[in-house]
């Protein structure tokens, strides 16, 4: 359905550097939503930043290799040919 509203939008697979990015600036994100909540529920700075930073190391990994992975799987994908005009 959304094909239909933005048409060639995903017509080319990612590049490593790409996902690398993208890695970079989710878990900048994360980080912060980590910490807020961590730090919300215990009020304390060390064990907010502890979590955070050991939580963060594990799941950017988990979340790089989930995205290589998912771009190798085909399905779901819609390839546009493209035409000479």
């Amino acid at each position: 359905m959304i094909e239909k509203l933005l048409p060639n939008t995903h017509n080319t697979t990612e590049t490593l550097q790409r996902s690398i990015f993208k890695t970079i600036s989710y878990r900048v994100v994360i980080l912060i939503f980590d910490f807020i909540s961590i730090y919300l529920f215990t009020g304390q700075i060390k064990v907010a930043f502890g979590f955070m930073i050991v939580s963060n190391i594990y799941t950017t990994f988990g979340y790089f290799f989930h995205e290589r992975i998912w771009d190798k799987i085909k399905w779901g994908k819609i390839i546009y040919k493209k035409t000479d005009k």
